[in-house]
């Protein structure tokens, strides 16, 4: 599998681009643990947005996909009506098929829309917002800087 280093700065740019591509504003940010999490953070800032929570959906144990996508830790909504679930990439899709679906489920009232970084085009979840098509595994910098200090790697 082809793997692909991704950096910081080649985040925080990204990360730009998608925020000013999206043309529209929201009440709240939900990231997508673990990785929205650091997209939300910075998104909240940029937008001024203070209202940033966190769903956990764990789909993948290190590179191996599970069988199936657990759900949990649901963030309380109320006085949100739009709402920007992000996650780092949509790779097969489950993930954020799943958690759209809890969210819509539970809030049927809300309006949610979806931003991540990656997209791959064979995945069964396409989100509304996203900056580029990935086609191998995704190294992201808040997988692999810490443990550099460990000696790993």
């Amino acid at each position: 599998m082809k793997h692909i280093a991704y950096d910081y700065e080649t985040f925080a740019k990204d990360l730009h681009d998608l925020a000013v591509s999206i043309p529209e504003t929201f009440d709240a940010i939900i990231a997508v643990a673990r990785g929205g999490m650091t997209m939300a953070h910075m998104l909240g800032e940029f937008w001024n947005i203070r209202k940033v929570f966190v769903i956990n959906a764990i789909g993948y144990e290190d590179t191996q996909k599970l069988d199936s996508v657990r759900i949990f830790n649901i963030p309380d909504l109320e006085g949100c009506r739009k709402i920007l679930v992000v996650d780092d990439i949509a790779d097969t899709g489950d993930t954020l098929l799943q958690v759209m679906q809890e969210l819509q489920s539970r809030y049927p009232e809300k309006s949610f829309k979806t931003a991540t970084l990656f997209f791959k085009p064979d995945a069964r979840f396409k989100p509304d917002y996203y900056v580029k098509k990935a086609d191998g595994w995704i190294d992201f910098f808040w997988n692999e800087d810490l443990r550099r200090y460990n000696g790993e790697k």
